[in-house]
């Protein structure tokens, strides 16, 4: 016999198939591949529960976890069930096939063709049908688990008289499960009729019956079943006429009943489930009677019905009984919307109160003093100085800070001082070289806090730190410096094991540590180095050397990815903040609870609402992501994230919110309650600003409660655009310390102001107590301001400053050179029945990097001032002198140019920091910080003394000074040594990161 194979090693070939060897080699690779996909699965469910287990929030894990696997398998099976039983029961009603027509027989050899695998075809498509529709129901786990666990608003809708909670919680359930209803009808409905078709109980072309009395009533069964559930679905949508949206012009995206919803449709919904459940019953009736006749009778008059009762009849009400006499009919309806939106976005009780717009007090004096006592100015901008502390906080190219700062309180000699704060992240686009060591195991984190006055600069323009340098000192104590875990920690670290972390660097060079926190997973288990080497994409980690004993891997390491990780129920806030707590550094996160089923409420785009000018083109400051709309709306958990831990804690802050107690049923366990938090965290909570932002949208409209004057749009409100740049969008909430005419002190507020529609001079000053814990946080006031005369806005304001010949000249004189001129926040403070704007106004150029302070913009009445330092231009407004206090040199101390060792060592400072310039310039290393040397003694010299001649310190209400004795003579703008809080040059090069 001739062979037929290869060679005596070679495959053998038989009839074209492969040999013995090539199949179980194929075999091999199949089964390699089914077992790889199946790691790949479980490599993400095992690191998910891993990380939630490290985060001590696994029953957030497992709750949703087998919440999605019960709903699966449930309406899996029963879409399976729905779609299998139909199939089974068409197929043994089918007729006998002993006297086929020609069409039956041109489908025989389908069914010849079927007959061998019918069982394994009907578990194909059963089963195919329930994955779909269990993947389907999977995603409806929050749906499931707020109808479960809801409780109730104990408030009642006004036109069915119930509970609000059973739009939020109970209909979206039962819609869904009408949804689900119909699909299982349509798609049994369709295999049905397919089986019905294949095997002959439906003819299309042969002569005679259509279909067989079996598969007549089967059919019908199924139609009444759709129609029965048709029936339903004209019920619910009655009272999902109390959360429909629709478009008004008077109030925008409006939602529940208007005239024409209470009626024209309403009635029209009951009419049409009466003639539903009637066509039900003439289908179902059908098994007696055989015939099509009634079935098809009813159903065309239920579709008659649904045009001219359901489409039709509302449209003629709307034309000839509402729209001559809109206002009437609508009013009443709009009253319900006008409580529903104030009660929902938490509004109601916002105080509106008439104000004059101009000051009608006479004494000059008592003006001046008022406006230092009215606000604590802060003309340090969070959102432009982030490049100055970036500049004189750095230290090294591997940190950063944010691109806006944030804004906090801190005390200090037991008062409250509003201090601009930002964390050192690490940046590793800043590393000298990215590997994946360097990248993952030596640069991990980010080092110290650096924070300064809010109310003033030195005497050069730059930030008076009161916390700052590496390691930082100041202030705040001491506390774990280290961030593992901030807004710019994207990636994943590796740490704790046999490779040293890059600590920080000082003089004596870098210093080196382990991560000793509890965070993270521990890599020491090989089974979960593969499943992260899968999950990451990242081989090395299975068989990396540097990875061993005690190794953990730090991922979803912002906070505003571990709030939503550990709550995905909670909408996050678009800016979490640090603050020092206790020795330790915590981010704190604000997180709301939503819904989109309150009844009567008008409802709003997150994403859209909270967009103003900060969050444009910035990533960092993100507005709150969903572009979903809600119609209720709480700041109920603030959250916190330890930053060297990454330990995530969640308290119930709004102790009334139904939504939020729902959650808390579903997810035992996961929130603490508000009495567990400390009051060192409590002084540093606040009111959140894309609530604000949220609820100052909807004042726009809603701070009126007549439903008159609503629908007239006479007092449609807009928040204005930022005039300090170009960008066209909102202008950004402000905080600030002040008080409003009715309170007695100040207060950390958040701010906004308010235009008429398509107009600039404003119309409103809105404010909102800031200081949780205190009896009126929350508290939104609103100064209405008249219409019968016109007050200017921000953005006139901004006009008149710009206008101004001799500021414009100054400015002018400022851009001299290659300098840039950047205008800082536009404050608005409420004095005396008028309105005192405060804007600082930055100078950035003559080679630097970086904005400095240098003058203040003032305006009040109509007197405008423009000066180097906040008290010199109010002085010049009022036209009257102020307790003007001496400029912040950065040491907490007053200068003392009588004082002759001060002035000496002042020279000598100044002389060491030329030499310094002059060696950076020559590359002399060593000359440089031998001048280095000499500037610190000799600033600690001239501290000391000032100390001696006990002087006392001076805070100043600050500002910015083109010359002051405190200055170094000869300095040039942004090369002062003024020195830190420590007693370091905070702008020497070496601060700065020069060196």
């Amino acid at each position: 016999m001739p062979d037929r194979g290869g060679g005596p090693t070679g495959p053998r070939i038989r009839g074209g198939r492969p040999s013995g060897r090539a199949r179980t080699l194929l075999m091999t690779l199949g089964v390699l591949a089914v077992l790889g996909m199946a790691f790949v699965m479980f490599a993400g469910f095992w690191t998910d529960w891993l990380w939630y287990r490290s985060v001590k929030y696994s029953s957030v894990f497992t709750t949703t976890l087998w919440t999605k696997i019960g709903l699966f398998f449930v309406f899996g099976l029963l879409m399976a069930a729905a779609v299998g039983v139909n199939i089974w029961l068409a197929h043994r009603l089918r007729p006998p096939l002993s006297a086929m027509s020609m069409e039956q027989q041109s489908l025989d050899r389908y069914r010849m063709g079927i007959a061998p695998y019918k069982t394994w075809l009907l578990l194909g498509i059963t089963a195919l049908v329930g994955l779909v529709a269990g993947a389907s129901a999977s995603s409806q786990w929050r749906t499931w688990l707020m109808w479960v666990n809801g409780v109730p608003f104990h408030q009642k809708d006004p036109q069915f008289h119930l509970d609000v909670s059973f739009y939020a919680f109970d209909l979206p359930w039962y819609r869904f499960l009408l949804g689900f209803g119909f699909a299982a009808t349509v798609l049994s409905l369709i295999a049905a009729a397919l089986t019905h078709y294949l095997y002959g109980g439906l003819r299309i072309t042969s002569p005679g019956a259509r279909a067989t009395a079996a598969a007549t009533g089967h059919l019908s069964v199924l139609l009444g079943v759709f129609v029965a559930l048709k029936a339903v679905a004209y019920w619910l949508d009655r009272y999902g006429l109390a959360v429909k949206s629709s478009d008004f012009k008077a109030t925008g995206n409006w939602t529940g009943l208007r005239y024409v919803d209470a009626n024209a449709y309403l009635p029209a919904k009951t009419i049409l489930f009466c003639i539903a459940v009637i066509c039900a019953l003439l289908f179902f009736a059908t098994l007696w009677r055989r015939t099509w006749q009634l079935p098809v009778i009813g159903f065309g008059l239920m579709v008659l019905s649904a045009i001219l009762i359901g489409g039709l009849y509302p449209a003629i009400v709307q034309k000839f009984q509402v729209q001559p006499n809109e206002q009437a009919k609508e009013a009443p309806y709009v009253d319900k919307n006008l409580k529903a939106t104030r009660e929902a976005y938490g509004i109601d009780d916002a105080q509106v109160s008439e104000y004059a717009g101009t000051s009608s007090t006479k004494d000059k004096s008592t003006l001046r003093d008022d406006a230092d006592a009215t606000a604590s100015i802060r003309l340090l901008d969070p959102n432009i100085v982030s490049p100055t502390f970036q500049q004189l906080q750095q230290m090294k190219n591997y940190y950063a800070f944010p691109t806006n700062l944030d804004v906090d309180r801190y005390t200090k000699d037991g008062k409250d001082q509003d201090t601009v704060i930002g964390l050192r992240e690490l940046n590793l686009n800043g590393i000298p070289k990215n590997n994946w060591i360097n990248d993952h195991f030596r640069y991990t984190h980010g080092y110290g806090v650096v924070a300064a006055k809010g109310t003033t600069a030195d005497a050069n323009g730059q930030p008076v730190f009161t916390e700052s340098d590496l390691p930082s000192t100041g202030d705040l104590g001491t506390y774990e410096q280290r961030i593992y875990y901030g807004e710019k920690t994207t990636t994943y670290s590796i740490v704790g094991g046999p490779q040293k972390e890059i600590d920080y660097s000082d003089d004596n060079g870098e210093k080196t540590t382990s991560y000793q926190g509890k965070s993270g997973v521990s890599l020491s288990n090989p089974i979960n180095r593969a499943a992260y080497a899968v999950a990451f994409s990242e081989p090395q980690i299975l068989y990396s050397g540097a990875i061993g004993d005690g190794s953990r891997i730090l991922y979803n390491r912002t906070p505003k990815e571990r709030v939503e990780a550990v709550a995905p129920w909670l909408t996050i806030d678009g800016d979490a903040y640090p603050a020092v707590v206790d020795g330790r550094i915590q981010w704190i996160v604000d997180a709301y609870t939503t819904s989109n089923g309150y009844p009567y409420s008008s409802r709003t785009t997150l994403g859209d609402t909270t967009a103003d000018s900060l969050t444009a083109g910035n990533t960092q400051r993100a507005v709150m992501a969903q572009q979903n709309q809600v119609n209720y709306i709480r700041n109920s958990v603030k959250a916190t994230v330890d930053a060297y831990t990454g330990e995530v804690k969640l308290y119930q802050w709004d102790t009334e919110d139904p939504v939020l107690k729902t959650w808390m049923k579903a997810f035992p366990g996961t929130v603490e309650p508000r009495s567990d938090i400390s009051s060192s965290l409590m002084a540093h909570l606040r009111y959140p600003q894309d609530l604000f932002k949220v609820q100052r949208e909807l004042l726009t409209r809603y701070h009126v409660k007549d439903a008159q004057t609503f629908l007239s749009g006479s007092e449609v409100w807009q928040v204005p655009d930022d005039p300090t740049n170009k960008t066209g969008n909102a202008v950004p909430p402000y905080y600030l310390s002040m008080k409003m005419p009715d309170q007695q002190a100040q207060a950390f507020s958040l701010t906004t102001t308010f235009t008429p529609n398509g107009r600039d001079n404003l119309s409103a000053f809105m404010a909102v107590d800031s200081e949780a814990g205190t009896p009126d946080y929350g508290k939104i006031r609103i100064l209405k301001l008249p219409t019968s005369r016109t007050v200017d806005g921000p953005k006139q304001v901004q006009s008149q400053f710009n206008s101004e010949q001799s500021i414009a000249e100054s400015i002018r004189l400022l851009k001299g050179g290659d300098s840039d001129i950047e205008y800082g926040n536009l404050l608005t403070v409420p004095l005396d029945g008028g309105l005192l704007y405060v804007e600082p106004v930055y100078v950035r150029g003559g080679g630097l990097k970086y904005p400095l302070l240098r003058k203040v913009l003032v305006t009040y009445g109509g007197n405008t001032a423009f000066e180097d330092t906040l008290d010199e231009a109010l002085n010049k407004v009022f036209a009257v002198q102020g307790p003007t206090a001496p400029p912040d040199t950065g040491t907490g101390k007053p200068p003392t140019p009588g004082n002759p060792t001060v002035q000496q060592a002042l020279q000598d400072a100044q002389k060491a920091f030329d030499a310094g310039q002059e060696a950076l310039k020559k590359g002399d290393w060593e000359a440089y910080g031998r001048a280095q040397k000499a500037l610190k003694d000799a600033l600690k010299l001239a501290e000391e003394a000032q100390t001696k001649a006990g002087k006392t310190s001076g805070g100043g209400s600050g500002g910015a000074s083109g010359s002051s004795p405190s200055a170094t003579p000869g300095s040039s703008p942004g090369s002062s040594p003024s020195s830190s809080p420590s007693g370091s040059p905070s702008s020497s090069p070496t601060a700065s990161g020069g060196g």
